[in-house]
């Protein structure tokens, strides 16, 4: 059985180390899969084009997937202690073409979901990585009920 939910929410993502910082406060739906499975839809407000955020939260696993017309799109896995995948489509399409890709690996040093039984916090400290280190980053999601 699927439950839905429409929520305000905060999401940021700070560099700890880099003079970067992005913040989204609007309404998302929560999606309930199982006991410990969600999906996050959330549409980025944007003078241009609106964007689509999709996150898909477990106590163990995080994928995070941006959708949007004419903008860099991506795609990260994040699971604790290990080395995930980020992938960054460049260009004028989501998923259109291999040579406009760039992969990065990350390092997910921390993932901590707070539910009770809602997921109401997420955190997700990790690490960039191509040949160096590109950056440390603090991924904060806020769920209001």
């Amino acid at each position: 059985m699927l439950t839905r939910y429409r929520q305000p929410v905060s999401l940021s993502l700070i560099s700890t180390d880099l003079p970067l910082q992005y913040v989204v406060q609007t309404v998302a739906t929560l999606e309930q899969k199982d006991r410990e499975s969600f999906h996050l839809l959330i549409t980025e407000p944007s003078p241009a084009s609106p964007s689509l955020l999709w996150l898909e939260i477990s106590p163990y696993r995080v994928i995070m997937t941006k959708q949007a017309e004419n903008q860099v799109c991506y795609r990260h896995f994040w699971e604790r202690g290990v080395y995930g995948i980020s992938r960054y489509w460049l260009g004028n399409g989501f998923f259109q073409g291999s040579e406009n890709i760039l992969q990065l690996r990350n390092f997910t040093r921390q993932l901590t979901l707070v539910n009770r039984p809602l997921p109401q916090q997420l955190q997700i400290e990790y690490e960039l990585w191509s040949q160096v280190q590109l950056g440390r980053y603090v991924l904060k999601l806020e769920i209001h009920y």
